[in-house]
């Protein structure tokens, strides 16, 4: 039924004689209370009875509210009933607490459901103070026994009627500690059935206006933040795959939870008097501090984990002392590459003993992963140190001893290799693996020593291989089964003494091997240095004539007695002499004997540069500049990148060069509109930069380049008026493939300084989009809602970047309604949480979502469309008149009346009730709908009271 058909009078019927309804409604309810009363006083409790007492005063109730207003005699009876019900409830609970049923306690709950209800329609009363507090408060009891009972429906509708009442109350005139005490209580409970059926956004909104209803109250403040800290744990429980489903972030919601507790508790230890009061605040501030740091660390942002721990330490009050927060620290400083620090924390650990053994291992394993060299000497110190404090497994030895050996090749590498051999020795150390349990142990232990002296063996460091050689015979049992590895053992050994030189050791060691495998033959590999011959330079005087220059260099390839060095100096002519394309095709011959094996004067990468450097003087070349910047990549591919552009800082010079060299050429031809070749110098600027090793700002170059590639390849398709081929979009999924791997990168990575590069947040959003266009053009549906989540979880998000995501993936012909629906509930959750929401975009993302789940799930999953309105009417309940905007609450309160028309007309009369009623219930709260108001309660009494 629309809004303009309800006033029809012909809909309305007469009503009945108020005063004869109430002199047969009251004398029921009172004699069925009656028959609970004398059921609590013989102390039976009867399934049965309390089952039909609830049917019959939840009809009774229902017949008495169409008659409301009530006389103030009448009012003040109903209220003297509905106490007396609810004391009923109370003694009959009492009485079967030990043995009560859920069916009973559920006929319980509704009892004292339908009391509250009683005053709910009796109103205020006169010579009772504070009426609506107290039917309140009724509601908010009920509520708390439905939510024990699991019934979120029913206890969520208690703590809306109970906010409603209090809604229209001036808190500030509220003195009495208890009705305060009521406001957050309510608040609260609401909040945490809010989180059980899954509405976040309006749990975390509830908490924040809890924050207005603290009066100054220590107890409120302590509450309020264990409630924040409940919620935080509960995120951080979320299972991964849960995760990966939803796109939900448990650690950053659990954060932003465990923050707004701590920033509870400093306002509560302000406003705290007594001695007790503060030590319970502090020690809630202690713990959520501890949380906060966990979650950095898991979040890898190691800076913000040891600003918690200061802050744990230097508090006034003499600081936290519990034992995870030099766990936490060590951690942190390990992350941040302070080993110094690091190695403080650890070597402080040893004089606690309320430190668990299996964390001990856990950080001294860590402390090995990550301390390198500096401080391999002294996590060995302290490892041995904890073998005689507890015990520890010999796999427990395994992971620390290749912890400490990987990667063991160059100078520290040495010293890496002598404290693990040392460590591996230790008596201590051997004695873990006596006995036959431990034979599995004592073979990965064998390898890794054997890997590591091989390698360092490969390296000619033959003093620290054949100390780890001899270590690894530790590890070999004295049996038959094993005559052939200690045989092995001792050739090997054989040979690093020869390249020692040291012949007497070498002897003692073959004599060895031989007495164990006589007939084994051992060889020795050796590698052989090719020396670099240099030639007499000859050179041939240039002409001014470009062509006859040219074609004398092609003559002089020709000669028996031509060598390389001709080429390289009659380049370097040509560029004296300014005459450049003679450099060009000097150089273009010199660089096409590099494949050919013979020895040349100068390095491939230095031709290169020189070819590119000489073209990119004139105009018009970029053409040719680009074929060699392909061809410097593709040889940088065959050989690989140190043996093309070299070693060390000097090949990293030459990587640097190409990569600039390319950028500026990409961002070049893109001003001057030439995009085509703009799209492929930008494609090489990031391969060149993905050559640089171990910078951010480089990484964030190739992320750069990639993304301003495929945003040239999109500009290119307008500036042509056609569309991308299958082939350029191809083309294009690697690029953007390379910059989400990339992206990934650099925000998981480690924040080693204040001043570190970090990726611009525009340009993960400009990515995001680019992706979502190039998925679209695929029809890769699952792709676009995966990189619309990667952006919602990471830090550059903003939620008015959600908001025009999910704006522009909701229309055109690539539209796509589920990422269009993740991205808005996103927003929404971001706007919700803030301390001051912006309740003009919540309305606008509400009306949006609302219209998305109506065209693609409206005639599959009325109830997904039901539940928006519904969760809108949750977010208007409790807020100021008009502080969420009025137009849009009309829009949802006709829209949704109106969406019972067709239901009501195919005569299902409870569907059209349902939408009837989350309609009337948005419209009492949208001021200037009193009209609207009435006629729509007269419609619905109507249709409820039809058979």
């Amino acid at each position: 039924m629309r809004i303009a058909e309800i006033s029809s009078p012909e809909l309305r019927p007469s009503p009945p004689d108020k005063t004869d309804t109430y002199h047969r409604l009251i004398p029921k309810i009172e004699s069925t209370i009656k028959q609970l009363e004398a059921q609590s006083a013989s102390g039976k409790s009867s399934l049965g009875t309390t089952s039909a007492a609830a049917i019959e005063l939840r009809q009774l109730v229902t017949q008495l509210t169409q008659f409301a207003p009530f006389p103030n005699s009448l009012v003040l009876q109903i209220w003297k009933l509905s106490y007396r019900l609810w004391n009923a409830c109370v003694d009959i609970s009492n009485t079967a607490a030990a043995t009560i049923r859920s069916s009973a306690s559920e006929n319980h709950a509704e009892l004292r459901h339908i009391a509250a209800d009683f005053l709910s329609i009796a109103g205020d009363v006169s010579g009772v103070p504070s009426p609506a507090i107290k039917t309140a408060s009724f509601y908010h009891k009920t509520g708390l026994i439905w939510h024990n009972l699991r019934r979120f429906d029913l206890a969520s509708k208690c703590f809306e009627r109970a906010t409603d009442l209090l809604s229209k109350l001036d808190v500030s005139s509220i003195s009495d500690a208890g009705e305060r005490k009521l406001l957050l209580d309510l608040n609260l409970a609401r909040s945490r059935t809010a989180w059980e059926i899954r509405d976040l956004n309006l749990a975390v909104a509830l908490l924040n206006r809890s924050k207005s209803l603290l009066f100054g109250s220590c107890t409120h403040y302590i509450e309020l933040a264990k409630q924040c800290m409940e919620f935080g744990k509960q995120s951080l429980s979320r299972s991964n795959e849960e995760e990966k489903e939803s796109g939900y972030n448990g650690l950053g919601e659990a954060l932003k939870l465990m923050n707004e507790a701590l920033e509870v508790l400093e306002k509560g230890l302000c406003a705290a008097r007594t001695r007790e009061e503060k030590l319970e605040l502090r020690g809630l501030r202690y713990k959520a501090l501890r949380f906060i740091a966990a979650i950095h660390l898991q979040k890898e942002e190691f800076e913000s984990v040891i600003k918690c721990v200061k802050v744990l330490r230097d508090s006034n009050d003499g600081g936290d002392d519990h034992p995870s927060i030099s766990v936490l620290a060590m951690k942190a400083w390990l992350g941040l590459g302070r080993h110094g620090e690091a190695e403080r924390e650890l070597r402080g650990m040893v004089i606690d003993k309320g430190i668990p053994e299996g964390v001990w291992v856990s950080a001294v394993e860590a402390y090995f992963a990550s301390a390198g060299t500096a401080g391999a000497e002294t996590a060995k110190g302290v490892f041995l140190g904890l073998l005689g404090r507890c015990h520890v497994s010999a796999s427990a030895a395994v992971r620390v001893a290749h912890r400490v050996a990987v990667n063991g090749g160059g100078e520290g590498g040495r010293v890496r290799a002598k404290v693990v051999a040392e460590l591996v020795s230790d008596e201590r150390v051997v004695a873990l693996f006596a006995g036959k349990e431990a034979d599995k142990d004592k073979v990965a232990m064998h390898a890794i020593l054997w890997n590591c002296a091989a390698d360092n063996f490969q390296s000619k460091d033959y003093e620290t291989s054949a100390e780890l050689f001899e270590k690894s015979m530790l590890y070999i049992p004295y049996d038959t089964e094993n005559r052939i590895l200690r045989a092995k053992g001792f050739r090997v050994l054989c040979l690093c003494y020869l390249g020692l030189m040291r012949l007497d050791r070498a002897q003692e060691y073959i004599n060895e091997a031989e007495k164990l495998e006589p007939n084994v033959v051992c060889a020795f590999l050796k590698l052989t240095v090719a020396f670099i011959c240099s030639s007499q330079f000859k050179i041939y005087l240039q002409k001014n004539d470009h062509q006859g220059a040219i074609a004398q260099i092609e003559a002089m390839t020709a000669c028996l007695d031509f060598q390389p060095d001709f080429l390289s100096l009659s380049s370097h002519e040509a560029v004296a002499c300014h005459a450049l394309p003679v450099a060009v095709a000097s150089l273009s011959s010199m660089l096409n004997l590099y494949t050919s094996g013979k020895s040349m004067p100068t390095t491939e990468v230095t031709v290169l540069r020189t070819l590119v450097t000489v073209l990119s003087q004139e105009p018009g070349n970029e053409q040719q500049v680009l074929k060699f910047l392909k061809h410097a990549h593709t040889r940088a591919s065959d050989l690989g990148p140190d043996c093309f552009f070299g070693k060390e800082e000097v090949g990293r010079r030459e990587r640097n060069w190409f990569a600039v060299t390319s950028w500026n050429l990409g961002s070049k031809t893109g001003k001057d509109k030439n995009y085509d070749l703009s799209a492929e110098f930008l494609r090489l600027a990031s391969d060149f930069y993905a050559l640089l090793e171990g910078s951010t700002e480089n990484n964030i170059m190739v992320c750069k380049s990639l993304v301003l590639s495929v945003s040239s390849m999109v500009a290119l398709e307008f500036q042509r008026e056609a569309a991308m081929s299958e082939n350029e979009v191809k083309r294009a999924v690697p690029l953007l493939e390379r910059a989400g791997q990339m992206l990934k990168s650099i925000t998981a990575g480690n924040s080693l300084s204040d001043d570190q590069d970090t990726i611009d947040p525009e340009l993960f959003f400009i990515y995001t989009f680019c992706a979502y266009d190039i998925q679209g053009r695929l029809n890769d549906l699952g792709s676009q809602l995966l990189s619309v989540r990667s952006f919602a979880n990471s830090k550059a998000c903003k939620p008015h970047h959600l908001l025009q995501i999910g704006l522009y993936a909701s229309q055109g012909v690539r539209s796509n309604h589920e990422v269009a629906t993740f991205a808005l509930n996103e927003c929404l959750s971001s706007f919700l949480s803030s301390s001051t929401p912006d309740y003009q975009n919540v309305a606008l993302v509400v009306r949006k979502l609302i219209a998305i789940a109506s065209i693609h799930k409206g005639d599959t999953d009325d109830d997904l469309v039901y539940g928006m309105y519904k969760q809108a009417y949750r977010i208007m309940v409790g807020l100021k008149e008009d502080e969420y905007p009025v137009e849009e609450g009309k829009w949802l309160a006709m829209t949704a009346w109106n969406r019972a028309a067709v239901p009501v007309r195919l005569g299902q009369i409870e569907l059209g009730k349902k939408w009837m009623t989350v309609g009337l219930d948005i419209a009492k709260h949208v001021s200037g709908m009193d009209a609207y108001k009435a006629c729509m309660e007269d419609l619905l009494g109507t249709l409820e009271k039809k058979p």
